[in-house]
C-alpha cells in the first residue's frame, strides 16, 4: 500500500492554530500506523497519554449502524474526526490537496473520535465496502503534545463529557506544565482550575493514600482509566479533598508543607480506621465514608491545631473521646459494625451525612471542654 495520501482539503487559521479540513475514506484512515491512541495509564507517573479507556460496546454499535446502512446505502457519520501531529503536512494552494507522507508523519493522534474509528475499523473487518465510506477529518498541524492534550480537554468538557478522573488527571499535569511548556487559550473555567493547582494537589493526595505503605487506603482508589478494582473511585476522591481539606477554613491548607500536607492526611485515615475498621467496615472506604470524613477533617484538624499535634496517637485519642460524645440518632457513628454492609452507614444520603458531621463536630467540641466556662 502506498505510504503517501493526497486528498482535497481546505486549510483553515483559528490563531494559531493551522487545520487542513478535509474526507478520508476508511482504507486510509485504518491503514497500520497512521493513527494511535494515546491512552492514559494510571500507573505511569511519567506517561504522556490523555485519551479515555476505549468503550467497546459503543464502538461496537457504531459499526453496526454503518454496517446496515451499506445496502440502502442511508449510513452517515457527519461528525468529524480530530487528528493533530506536531509536525507539517505538504499543502498544495493551486490544487489545494495536502499531501501525507505516513512513514514520516504518522501515526496522528486522536484528539477527538477515537470510537468513530474503531466502529468504522470493525465495520470494515466485516464488510470490505465500508472501505470505501468517507468520514470528515480536521488535522491539525505543528501541534505540540501538550496542545494535544488541551485541545482534548476543550473538546470533551465543553462539547461532551468525559470520565471525571481523567479529566481530573489532565488538570493536574496543565497545572504542572504551567510556566514551563507553551499552552494555548483554555476555556476561562478550564485556566482558574488550571492556575488554582487544588485539582492538581488533591489528585497527588489521592496518589499518596493509594500507595502509601501502611495506608488503610492502598490500593483501595479506582483511577482514571485503571482497570483493578477499587471500593471507591478517583473522581470521588478528589472532588471531596477539593471540596472539604484543601479549602481556606481547613487548617491543613496553611501547612505549606506539601509532603507534611499529605502525611498529616494519611495519619488520619489510618487513626479513622484504628477506631472505625474491624476488617468487615467496608462502608468506610465507600463514597459516604469518604464524603463524611473529608468534611469532618475541617473541624477535626482545627482541634488538633490547637493541641499542636498531628501525629496517629494523638488523633486516635481524640477520635475515641469524639466518637464517645455523639449523641441522638447518629451515636453509632463510632463503631465498626455502623460501617459495615448493610449497616446504616450504607443508607447515608447527602442530607443525613451533612447531620452525622454535624452531630460530630459538637462531640468534638465537647472534648477538653470538661472545666467550668469562665466569663
Amino acid at each position: 500500500m502506498n505510504a503517501t495520501i493526497r486528498v482535497p482539503a481546505a486549510r483553515v487559521r483559528q490563531g494559531e492554530l493551522l487545520l487542513y479540513a478535509t474526507s478520508m475514506k476508511v482504507r486510509d484512515l485504518v491503514r497500520d500506523g497512521f493513527y494511535s491512541v494515546e491512552t492514559l495509564d494510571p500507573d505511569d507517573p511519567n506517561d504522556r497519554g490523555f485519551q479515555r479507556v476505549l468503550n467497546t460496546a459503543r464502538a461496537k454499535k457504531l459499526a453496526d449502524y454503518i454496517l446496515r446502512g451499506q445496502d440502502n446505502k442511508d449510513a452517515f457519520l457527519p461528525t468529524s474526526v480530530f487528528l493533530a501531529t506536531d509536525k507539517t503536512i505538504g499543502f498544495d494552494e493551486h490544487a489545494n490537496t495536502i499531501e501525507i507522507d505516513t512513514g514520516k508523519v504518522g501515526p496522528f493522534s486522536v484528539v477527538d473520535g477515537q470510537h468513530r474509528l474503531e466502529g468504522l475499523k470493525m465495520a470494515a473487518a466485516r464488510d470490505a465496502r465500508v472501505l470505501d465510506f468517507e468520514t470528515p477529518v480536521n488535522i491539525a498541524v505543528n501541534l505540540p503534545r501538550i496542545a494535544q492534550m488541551c485541545h482534548f480537554l476543550i473538546v470533551n468538557t465543553t462539547q461532551k463529557s468525559v470520565d471525571k478522573a481523567v479529566e481530573q488527571r489532565i488538570i493536574a499535569r496543565l497545572t504542572a506544565a504551567l510556566g514551563v511548556e507553551d499552552m494555548p487559550s483554555l476555556p476561562k473555567w478550564i485556566l482558574n482550575t488550571v492556575e488554582k493547582g487544588e485539582v492538581d494537589r488533591a489528585v497527588k493526595f489521592a496518589d499518596y493514600l493509594n500507595e502509601a505503605e501502611g495506608s488503610p487506603w492502598n490500593g483501595k482508589i479506582l483511577m482514571a482509566n485503571s482497570a483493578s478494582d477499587g471500593t471507591v473511585n478517583q473522581r470521588t476522591f478528589v472532588k471531596a479533598i477539593v471540596k472539604y481539606v484543601l479549602t481556606a477554613n481547613n487548617p491543613l491548607s496553611i501547612v505549606h508543607d506539601f509532603e507534611k500536607e499529605r502525611r498529616i492526611f494519611l495519619n488520619y485515615w489510618r487513626a479513622v480506621a484504628n477506631v472505625l475498621d474491624d476488617g468487615n467496615a467496608t462502608v468506610l472506604y465507600k463514597y459516604n465514608g469518604v464524603e463524611l470524613f473529608c468534611k469532618f477533617s475541617i473541624p477535626f484538624f482545627v482541634k488538633l491545631q490547637d493541641r499542636g499535634s498531628f501525629t496517629v496517637q494523638t488523633m486516635e485519642k481524640v477520635l475515641r473521646a469524639c466518637f464517645e460524645n455523639v449523641e441522638g440518632d447518629y451515636a453509632g457513628v463510632g463503631h465498626p459494625e455502623w460501617w459495615a454492609k448493610g449497616s446504616k452507614a450504607s443508607f447515608l444520603n447527602a442530607g443525613a451525612i451533612n447531620v452525622v458531621s454535624q452531630e460530630m463536630a459538637k462531640a468534638l467540641h465537647k472534648v477538653g471542654m470538661g472545666a467550668a466556662i469562665e466569663l
